[in-house]
């Protein structure tokens, strides 16, 4: 089992201090990557219902600084070397794939092909409405966007005809340090666990008691796209205790992400610290 951290990008650790410490603490007690969260634009006075939490509204205030996922993980990753760092998860029908496919692979190089791409189709309504992106096909565009990803990574002359996105011969360079970027598909619907069982390198859905639930979709469909499911990581979220994470593992998850175990960088080392004792050090 390896561990995480979601919501990394936050809080303090929003700043350039904070980012630092949230980094190199998580590397120096055995952390396996670092999640990021994002929202270009958080509408005031929001009607979309948050699917994370029960009053369905996103955590904290709405003017909290919430930095840029990959501007933010190529900071960490200068003052980092093994760490991985990832998104937790891109809204991936927000951004023009032709761009961002660049913007990934340089964060991958800069970074020795560390990155990981979590994506969603997401969840607030009035964030698509202010940047003037379609809202009801934002699944379509979603699949879409990874398919030509790809291309523009893989091929040294890409080309791709789709339905939200299409282009013939170009060339996208730098590529991946690995010819590609992993893709987790993140997500606590049926749709999302298909999409991930036809498309995703991994699969995160982060409230684990979905799991059994989903964890079937997932994996009806990767055998239907003729892909192995044990092929796809697994990602979740929950309580971390020892008895917790060995249920989750039996079920298949190899990945285990919590928040910060402190919202004051100064107690985060003995936080971390502890946690790498107490639960780390048993798988």
């Amino acid at each position: 089992m390896d561990f995480g951290i979601i919501f990394a990008n936050t809080g303090a650790y929003a700043s350039p201090e904070g980012a630092i410490t949230m980094g190199q603490c998580a590397e120096a007690n055995g952390f396996e990557s670092v999640w990021t969260v994002e929202h270009p634009a958080i509408p005031k006075g929001y009607e979309s219902e948050y699917p994370y939490s029960r009053n369905g509204k996103m955590p904290g205030d709405e003017t909290a600084p919430v930095p840029d996922p990959l501007m933010w993980l190529t900071w960490v990753g200068a003052h980092t070397t093994t760490l991985k760092l990832a998104t937790g998860v891109m809204i991936l029908p927000l951004r023009n794939p032709v761009v961002f496919a660049k913007e990934c692979a340089t964060l991958d190089i800069l970074t020795g092909g560390r990155f990981i791409l979590g994506v969603g189709v997401g969840w607030l309504h009035e964030e698509f409405d202010a940047i003037g992106v379609g809202w009801d096909d934002r699944g379509a565009h979603t699949d879409d966007s990874i398919h030509a990803l790809r291309a523009l990574w893989n091929n040294e002359v890409a080309s791709y005809q789709g339905t939200h996105t299409s282009f013939t011969d170009i060339y996208s360079f730098p590529k991946p340090v690995n010819g590609t970027i992993p893709v987790v598909v993140g997500g606590h619907s049926n749709p999302a666990a298909r999409r991930a069982g036809k498309f995703g390198d991994g699969f995160f859905p982060a409230d684990p008691r979905k799991l059994p639930e989903l964890l079937p979709v997932m994996r009806a469909a990767a055998e239907q796209a003729g892909r192995d499911p044990n092929t796809i990581e697994i990602t979740t979220g929950g309580a971390p205790t020892v008895e917790i994470i060995k249920m989750l593992a039996d079920l298949g998850v190899t990945r285990m992400l919590v928040p910060p175990l402190a919202m004051d960088p100064k107690k985060l080392p003995e936080a971390m610290g502890k946690f790498a004792d107490d639960v780390i050090a048993k798988f």
